[in-house]
């Protein structure tokens, strides 16, 4: 499918620059395209399905992120947060994802002009273009999009909007514990038992993981931080067991960080590697699971090791297997997506994480998130699809870029500058490198 030429103000914008522009999701990168747009005059809802702003980085708030403040706060949104007195303190400092919420998206949620645009407790369900389904072509490009939310009473409504700026990340749609990415076998039947990543091991969460035996499934550093503060809670729980599940042979990618420019990052590789080595985690390694069933009061996960199927007996399972984008909502919209990492296929040679690391990825905007339905651009994590190699300062680069084609600011949408810092080799599950 050929992409179309961006470069020049399209006239959908002047049809309909009189609707807002519908943004998806209530996170840094959202929140940061809400203040592009405030700052360019643009009218906007912020969709957001928490009750909360950042409501799944408070999810895993307790964890502490690698990167320092001063690569996690949009400088538009900076610019605006310093205009009602507040500072960046401690630029340095890596923040953990609560301090995040409540030291910088909270009050930047805050800001007139963008707190009575946001709005909490609704999911986007479903994109598309009025009166079009995605097999009509004639005047595509004039109609405007049709956005459609669910509320937490269940009540549906439709809207229209200018132009759609999806920054709803991928912590909702984990990857499958199956190797093979389909669906676990026997999931549903033990689902209470199987927890997502990243939980609360040493304070919300406590009393679910004291005394029992908890195998976690991936080779990330999402992992490495559960693994660890299991062991930690080993220490002073009687009966805390914890196994670190893995498809490959060892966990490199985590472990072999000497190069790795994020010092919290480095610290994280060094401290699991330790674990493993002393005892204190045991390491399930080669394991390809391909099923799960309950036996009594414990589980067992099934899965091949080596030519051998092989079953692991576990009281508790916490996925970490990364995450994937939730591309159901527009089934009814041209997507253009790489086949093999779920981005939009200009960007997917540049974050291939094969070759790149968060560190490494080459400025990117709206040419390379454009889609074949202009107007439409999936921004932030999201953006990335099934690579782990995003950083908040791409999209904070990304939501600057996309805002000033949707004004027609041309030469400013084009001109993509972005520094990272070196952060050497970024692991496999999703969302580390933030």
């Amino acid at each position: 499918m050929t992409l179309l030429d961006l470069t020049a103000r399209p006239a959908a914008r002047l049809a309909n620059a009189h609707l807002p522009v519908a943004v998806v999701g209530a996170g840094p990168v959202g929140l940061a395209a809400a203040a592009h747009l405030l700052r360019r005059g643009i009218d906007f809802v912020v969709l957001e399905s928490g009750d909360q702003v950042g409501a799944s980085i408070r999810a895993w708030g307790h964890t502490r992120l690698f990167s320092p403040w001063r690569h996690l706060v949009d400088p538009v949104a900076q610019e605006l947060l310093e205009a009602t007195g507040w500072t960046l303190a401690r630029p340095d400092r890596a923040p953990t994802g609560h301090e995040l919420v409540a030291e910088y998206l909270e009050p930047l949620a805050a800001v007139p002009g963008i707190a009575e645009r946001i709005r909490l407790g609704v999911r986007v369900t479903d994109v598309s273009r009025d009166a079009m389904d995605r097999t009509r072509t004639r005047g595509r490009a004039a109609a405007p999009f049709v956005v459609r939310t669910r509320d937490g009473e269940g009540d549906v409504a439709d809207a229209t909007y200018r132009a759609v700026v999806d920054a709803s990340g991928t912590y909702l749609s984990p990857n499958s514990l199956s190797s093979n990415g389909l669906a676990l076998p026997g999931l549903d039947a033990v689902a209470d038992r199987v927890l997502p990543a990243l939980p609360d091991v040493l304070g919300r969460d406590r009393a679910t993981f004291a005394g029992r035996h908890t195998t976690v499934v991936g080779a990330g550093h999402s992992a490495a931080n559960t693994v660890l503060a299991l062991a930690s809670l080993a220490r002073d729980e009687p009966g805390t067991r914890v196994t670190w599940a893995i498809r490959t042979a060892s966990p490199d990618r985590v472990t072999d960080s000497d190069a790795d420019g994020l010092p919290g990052r480095a610290s994280l590789g060094a401290r699991a590697r330790r674990a493993v080595a002393d005892g204190r985690v045991a390491l399930l390694d080669g394991f390809e699971t391909v099923g799960v069933r309950r036996e009594g009061d414990a589980l067992e996960l099934v899965g091949r090791r080596g030519d051998d199927l092989r079953a692991h007996r576990t009281d508790l399972v916490v996925n970490a297997t990364g995450f994937r984008p939730d591309l159901a909502p527009y089934r009814e919209i041209r997507l253009d997506v790489d086949e093999v990492v779920e981005a939009p296929r200009r960007l997917a040679p540049l974050i291939d994480p094969n070759e790149h690391s968060c560190g490494t990825v080459a400025p990117h905007g709206y040419r390379e998130l454009a889609h074949p339905e202009q107007g439409l651009f999936i921004v932030g994590m999201k953006s990335y699809g099934r690579a782990p190699t995003f950083l908040l300062k791409t999209g904070y680069e990304q939501v600057r870029s996309v805002v000033a084609w949707i004004d027609g600011d041309v030469t400013a949408a084009q001109a993509v500058e972005l520094v990272l810092p070196a952060t050497g080799v970024c692991s496999t599950d999703a969302g580390d490198c933030c």
